[in-house]
């Protein structure tokens, strides 16, 4: 319905902003990474998603159309309400969600404040396709620690360690050492094990 919101700045805190509009004061939802990114001077146009509710007409607004259609593709998951993926965008920018997603990394969704493990799995299950496919990104070219990671994995396979156990080792590696080169995850996860 109203999808976007041309005006001068009245008000501004990390979590709302105020724009008028020709007299008429709209209250706009934000997100941290909005809000960091609003110019300086007054005047600013933010793209807008309207949630409808039985109680509430809630305004959310956001510094980019890539921005918006996240949210709006995280709100489609059962589970996931806007509170939640405002929040989930503040806490990573849109890149960050949508390589998230389509790297399935359920630790680092499941990291934000309200999401739950099933529902970061659901989070992934539901919107693998739609991020590669809305977005445009190519799986190989995702990240090269995801390649890693399979190949350590594998090694780690054929020298008798259960997929499961070794999974989460490797995972935690990455999370320390992201640029690890397979030899060095193996060699760590060997430590490990």
């Amino acid at each position: 319905m109203i999808t976007q919101v041309r005006g001068k700045l009245v008000e501004k805190s990390p979590t709302e902003v105020v724009v008028d509009c020709n007299g008429v004061g709209y209250l706009l939802h934000i997100s941290l990474n909005t809000f960091s990114s609003l110019p300086e001077d007054e005047n600013v146009v933010l793209f807008t998603h309207l949630s409808i509710r039985e109680d509430a007409h809630t305004l959310f607004g956001f510094i980019s159309k890539t921005e918006r259609e996240v949210f709006k593709l995280l709100i489609s998951v059962s589970g996931v309400g806007p509170s939640i993926a405002r929040t989930m965008c503040s806490s990573m920018t849109s890149e960050e969600i949508q390589n998230a997603i389509a790297s399935e990394n359920v630790a680092l969704i499941q990291s934000v404040k309200g999401i739950g493990a099933k529902t970061a799995q659901r989070v992934i299950v539901d919107l693998k396709d739609k991020i590669l496919k809305t977005f445009n990104m190519d799986e190989v070219s995702l990240s090269v620690s995801n390649t890693n990671k399979d190949e350590a994995l594998s090694a780690l396979e054929v020298l008798g360690f259960q997929r499961k156990q070794s999974d989460k080792l490797v995972s935690a590696i990455l999370k320390e050492n992201s640029d690890a080169s397979v030899e060095q995850i193996i060699k760590l996860a060997l430590k490990s094990l």
